[in-house]
């Protein structure tokens, strides 16, 4: 769906950022050195803006893109394994025509449902450093107020989780854990285990669990 203006200056404004020297650094070194698999691609190589329906009662936050994902493919959770996960659980659950996520331009749409980070550059071992959430957190904020219609947040990880909570000036924060619930201004924010191969892989996060967490986001949303 169409990003309305508001929505589309906020993009064109994070993937022109440069704000974090050690972010810009690494994610463009990702892009120059390339993984084998991909040595043949152009990388993206900048800041990923959010992805979506702009009239989302659901938002999905993660930590940061994926350094052959996102930094890859220029798309939110696109082109790696946690993409895989997420966007076919969205697809089952009725948020996604479909359940895979190669490219920007491989048809995929969302409905009632928007995914973003909390962290717009890829950093070195999944790691962004306080400076670096807190100089991209008016980025998150601007979107937060620009999806109007958002009600219910799932936060993949403690990360996004904490880092939600802090621009939405919640305290004392609650503890992150798989399946916490906690109310946040207009928001419902759930927590769920990141779609990182590290939880997926070792079956701390399993398909069901998934699916839980987009069901209960679901009934939260009725």
């Amino acid at each position: 769906m169409k990003r309305g203006p508001s929505l589309a200056a906020l993009e064109a404004r994070v993937v022109a950022c440069r704000a974090c020297p050690r972010l810009v650094k690494w994610r463009e070194q990702v892009g120059r050195e390339r993984r084998r698999a991909y040595a043949g691609e152009k990388y993206w190589a900048r800041p990923i803006p959010g992805f979506g329906d702009p009239r989302a009662r659901l938002i999905v936050l993660g930590l940061a893109p994926g350094a052959h994902g996102g930094n890859r493919t220029g798309r939110v959770f696109t082109g790696d394994r946690s993409g895989d996960w997420l966007y076919a659980a969205l697809h089952r659950a009725g948020f996604a025509n479909q359940p895979e996520s190669i490219g920007r331009d491989d048809g995929l749409s969302l409905r009632d449902c928007w995914v973003t980070v909390a962290v717009k550059c890829v950093p070195p071992d999944n790691k962004p450093l306080p400076d670096e959430r807190d100089r991209c957190a008016p980025f998150l904020v601007e979107e937060l107020a620009l999806l109007e219609r958002a009600r219910v947040v799932v936060c993949l990880g403690a990360f996004a989780w904490d880092s939600l909570l802090r621009q939405l000036a919640v305290a004392p924060r609650p503890k992150f854990a798989h399946g916490a619930e906690t109310a946040a201004g207009r928001f419902a924010l759930v927590g769920c285990y990141h779609v990182s191969q590290q939880n997926t892989f070792t079956g701390r996060l399993t398909e069901p669990m998934l699916d839980a967490v987009l069901a209960r986001a679901k009934a939260l949303l009725a």
